[in-house]
């Protein structure tokens, strides 16, 4: 069964942007990553500072080997650099772990 696991991070509102640039200059980095089933990054809609990269793997020893592996430590790179606006991109992040209870979706056509 899959694994998602979710890292949520506080992001002034001024580093929203530089935030989605510095994700999007990586796209597709751990798509070929074995156990690798799917990214997104959401962007809060309802004032909140709190964005959530959400992925998905076939188990927790993919995840794990992803996280030991040097194109992990690659992506991650710079991380801590400052935004343009001179501040932080992030203040805090945290690391969830969630397996999926139950689903659904609409029916194939």
């Amino acid at each position: 069964m899959s694994i998602i696991k979710i890292n949520a991070i506080t992001v002034p509102p001024e580093a929203g942007d530089e935030l989605a640039k510095r994700f999007a200059a990586r796209a597709g980095a751990v798509d070929h990553q074995d156990g690798f089933e799917g990214f997104e990054l959401l962007q809060p809609t309802d004032g909140r500072d709190t964005w959530l990269v959400v992925t998905r793997w076939r188990d927790e020893e993919a995840f794990q080997a992803w996280v030991a592996s040097p194109a992990f430590a690659h992506g991650h790179q710079g991380a801590d650099a400052p935004a343009p606006h001179g501040g932080p991109v992030s203040t805090h992040s945290e690391l969830w772990s969630y397996q999926v209870a139950l689903s659904s979706g609409p029916p194939a056509s």
